[in-house]
């Protein structure tokens, strides 16, 4: 199958797709200040950066588009098309993630992974928080 738009505005589509300060990540750090936590952003000196860091709680959370880190949602669905580049592409963010959280773990971090599609239900990702935080 054929990509449906010229090369130049896949381009353009692709160059506007965010790594920061995205819709569901926005959404998972308003909650955790309405519940009262505090956090820090991207920490750069922890495998993966981790979005949302807690550092009172030794939590590092992860929010992860369904698409770029293949979860197995209607959001995670591999392209038709060019399918070896995003084989390639996707798994290796696979790859990439399971590495990352190891990596947290043996630094004595928690990582917490919340997908995007985790997001749209505000008393479902609560408790997804709530989980993650009193364990």
């Amino acid at each position: 199958m054929t990509d449906m738009v010229s090369a130049e505005r896949r381009s353009q589509i692709m160059a506007r797709i965010r790594s920061t300060d995205t819709t569901p990540e926005m959404t998972v750090r308003r909650l955790l200040h309405r519940m009262g936590y505090r956090f820090r952003l991207h920490v750069r000196d922890l495998p993966g950066r981790p979005d949302i860091v807690l550092p009172k709680y030794k939590t590092a959370i992860l929010v992860h588009g369904c698409f770029w880190h293949g979860h197995r949602c209607k959001d995670g669905r591999r392209p038709k098309s060019n399918m070896g580049y995003w084989n390639g592409k996707l798994d290796r963010n696979k790859n990439r993630d399971k590495i990352n959280k190891q990596r947290l773990r043996r630094a004595g971090w928690k990582p917490v992974v919340i997908w995007a599609c985790q997001c749209t239900e505000e008393d479902r990702l609560m408790d997804i928080i709530r989980n993650a935080l009193d364990e």
